[in-house]
């Protein structure tokens, strides 16, 4: 696999993007692993840190209701 973000040549990760974020998010709100994401380990990070950060911020949730 490809990784979405060296394919489309996007550089940084926008933790305001809740709708792209959301696509590396499981059911349950648990971020995905790189093996079912097929990112690269450094975009793998970069999703992390940005849900992470969303999550603080209150735009996305830490566990479904």
């Amino acid at each position: 696999m490809v990784c979405y973000f060296c394919q489309k040549n996007i550089n940084d990760v926008d933790y305001k993007n809740t709708e792209l974020l959301s696509r590396f998010v499981s059911g349950f709100f648990k971020i995905k692993s790189s093996k079912k994401t097929g990112l690269c380990s450094h975009h793998q990070r970069k999703i992390a840190t940005a849900i992470k950060r969303a999550r603080q911020m209150g735009m996305m949730p830490y566990a479904p209701k």
